[in-house]
């Protein structure tokens, strides 16, 4: 076994021994399991929030799409700025909300909020359907880092058997506080790797980063500029505000959110986030780095480049620390959305279902799950597919389909009607799944039309549906009572 393969294993070591130390005198209730006993200061919450965000779609996604797309790439820096002002008025009331009632997942959420159990469940199962192409992105990255830093010692289907049987572990014996933990080991891997590697290999294969981007404008004209069709100025301006406004309706962010000790927590953590923003930059520079030193890596294979660019770059031992923090980057969201999607599944649906179930039955139910998802999720990783940003949009587009009812549900009482929330949300799925699977394209409905319409993205474009059907249904519904 070469050096880099022993890294990669001592840092999936370490993460399983952080969760074993992190449940050290906790009774595991559902309660500590999933939201860690609502006792994270702002450190925790902060890392905790950042090690949901910065996976191996910053690792592998972000180089990825800047070796092969170029300017739209920068979409990528634009969201998360405009997520974390949203956060600082969205999420204390969400907070105070949830802590007042003890709640535990982001369906509890809507289901007290609109007092509807059956919004709870469609939440509930629209949240779980939407994690699993974000799961998939995590299991898909871990393959593709293991396998390519190990020099292919380890293959990609080994890789993601050994994280899995990893995340699935500490998982079920440590819940959020394992996760919490690995987030600060994590965090200082990728902070170092993505700043190192960002400065280096422009600065080794072309003298810094403006000879860089001259040396690219020279050899792919036009690469560092939207394209006029496509990938648009309308589809970068739409992907970015329906990823910013998405930003915190995925339910593992909710669990996060639970955590935290007050809510003085998020307004820091608006003010610092946007610092990890710069590391979006870096690893954007990496991928341009790779164009013209790895070239012709085609479609899914441009998540390859930052680890060709460096196998080619560095030696076995450096390849390690690099494979060592990709790992991390995924294992960390990869728990915590095991966690959710489990803790969703059998307090929301199965809780739903069999309402006198108690808190001991649903958390046993809960750590059940863990392994089944996981395996759901491997199964879907090994049949391969499309690219990891693909896959991340794709989650996207179904899980921002919950802001029109989560932000009307902000205020002393909901504006709209839960019969509103339940039909927008289901019209806005539709519309989502229709144009995802059936190759439906809005260039296609309407030939002819410009591409400022025509390149939208098919997510912002489901949102709207879904806040017309919304205001629509409230009006018709409005006085007419809630289902229960």
């Amino acid at each position: 076994m070469n050096p880099a393969s022993l890294l990669i294993l001592a840092a999936l070591g370490v993460a399983f021994a952080l969760g074993a130390l992190a449940r050290r005198g906790r009774s595991m209730t559902l309660e500590q399991w999933s939201v860690g006993g609502r006792g994270f200061g702002t450190l925790f919450v902060l890392l905790l929030m950042a090690g949901e965000i910065y996976t191996t779609f910053t690792f592998l996604g972000a180089s990825g799409w800047a070796y092969g797309r170029g300017a739209p790439a920068l979409y990528i820096l634009c969201y998360g700025s405009l997520a974390y002002i949203l956060s600082y008025f969205l999420l204390p009331p969400i907070w105070r909300y949830a802590t007042r009632h003890r709640l535990h997942s982001q369906p509890d959420f809507f289901a007290r909020r609109y007092e509807s159990r059956a919004l709870g469940v469609l939440v509930a199962l629209v949240g779980a359907s939407a994690m699993l192409p974000y799961l998939v992105l995590q299991l898909k990255g871990l393959g593709i880092i293991v396998s390519e830093t190990s020099g292919g010692s380890l293959s990609p289907g080994a890789a993601v058997w050994l994280s899995s049987a990893v995340v699935v572990a500490y998982v079920m014996l440590s819940g959020v506080h394992g996760s919490a933990w690995t987030s600060v080991v994590k965090d200082l891997l990728i902070l170092a790797v993505g700043v190192g590697l960002g400065l280096y290999l422009p600065l080794r294969y072309y003298g810094g980063l403006g000879p860089m981007f001259e040396a690219l404008d020279k050899a792919r004209p036009g690469f560092l500029a939207l394209p006029a069709r496509g990938l648009s100025p309308s589809w970068f301006i739409s992907t970015v505000l329906l990823t910013g406004v998405g930003f915190y309706t995925w339910p593992h962010g909710f669990g996060a959110i639970y955590t935290a000790r007050s809510e003085d927590a998020f307004r820091r953590n608006a003010a610092l986030m946007p610092l990890y923003q710069l590391l979006m930059m870096f690893m954007l520079f990496t991928g341009f780095a790779a164009v013209l030193v790895v070239p012709g890596l085609k479609g899914a294979d441009a998540d390859l480049s930052l680890l060709r660019v460096c196998r080619a770059t560095f030696g076995p031992w450096t390849l390690g620390v690099i494979g060592a923090a990709g790992v991390l980057t995924a294992l960390v969201p990869g728990s915590m959305l095991l966690l959710t999607g489990a803790t969703i599944l059998a307090k929301n649906v199965y809780g739903a279902l069999r309402p006198g179930s108690d808190e001991r039955a649903m958390s046993t139910l809960a750590r059940a799950l863990v392994p089944v998802l996981a395996l759901a999720a491997v199964g879907l990783t090994l049949r391969g597919g499309a690219a990891i940003v693909p896959l991340l949009l794709t989650g996207y587009s179904m899980v921002t389909q919950l802001f029109p009812a989560l932000v009307l549900a902000l205020g002393e009482r909901p504006w709209a009607t839960p019969a509103a929330a339940a039909a927008g949300i289901v019209c806005g799925e539709a519309v989502v799944l229709w144009l995802t699977f059936s190759g439906a394209t809005l260039a296609r409905l309407l030939p002819g039309w410009p591409s400022a319409i025509t390149d939208l993205n098919v997510g912002g474009v489901a949102l709207t549906v879904n806040a017309a059907v919304v205001a629509v249904v409230t009006l018709a519904t409005r006085g007419r009572g809630a289902p229960s």
